[in-house]
């Protein structure tokens, strides 16, 4: 005789049922916890100076950080260079500089007010030829910021000679340049950075003030 065969279903006790239920509710609560993937990111951080610059408000630092490179995102500063405490010498300027690995922002403001500048990727030094990166660009607040990045047309970033700092050119001009003095300058469009110019075509700029901050 053959034999019968049996499937046994196994029936969840109430305790497992409890159990289940409140997995369920864990596994709900852990969706509506999940953070929102279209949520907006967060404002970069606003650099920190440890020492207030003579040339930028805070409001003007917090607008150009948001054309600062990821890398500098959250590092201090500190001023390496200021006309007022180190006075219009460009060697001075070097020699301020040496064993700071960059990247710089130069702030200059002229006898009419104007500020303007550059944000370096590399320390402001003597050098033979143009140095520097496409992270390099131009500003100016007239009296909104514009900022003029790289328009990848040329690499003539900066170069520093002895009595001249250039940062920018094009068909032998330079978008921002500053003499031995530091109280003498110009600014003229240039290909590099396709700038516009922060006062009339070919002023004398005379920076009543002058900055430079290092990232650490």
């Amino acid at each position: 005789m053959r034999g019968l065969r049996w499937r046994y279903t196994r029936l969840p006790t109430q305790v497992e049922d409890t159990l289940s239920g409140e997995e369920g509710n864990e596994e709900e609560e852990e969706e509506e916890a999940a953070p929102d993937p279209a949520a907006a990111p967060e404002d970069p951080m606003v650099p920190q100076l440890t020492e207030a610059s003579q040339v930028l408000s805070a409001s003007d630092i917090r607008q150009l950080s948001f054309h600062f490179p990821p890398r500098v995102t959250g590092h201090p500063w500190s001023l390496v260079f200021c006309t007022s405490r180190d006075g219009f010498s460009l060697q001075s300027l070097y020699r301020q500089m040496e064993g700071c690995s960059g990247p710089v922002l130069l702030a200059l403001r002229d006898q009419d007010g104007q500020i303007f500048g550059a944000f370096s990727s590399s320390a402001i030094q003597l050098s033979k030829g143009f140095y520097g990166t496409g992270e390099t660009f131009l500003f100016s607040f007239s009296p909104q910021l514009k900022v003029f990045k790289w328009t990848g047309s040329n690499s003539f970033f900066v170069k520093g000679d002895l009595d001249l700092l250039m940062m920018g050119s094009g068909s032998g001009r330079f978008g921002l340049w500053l003499d031995g003095d530091l109280f003498h300058g110009g600014s003229s469009p240039c290909a590099t950075f396709n700038n516009e110019v922060p006062g009339p075509a070919g002023t004398v700029l005379c920076p009543g003030a002058g900055g430079l901050a290092s990232q650490l």
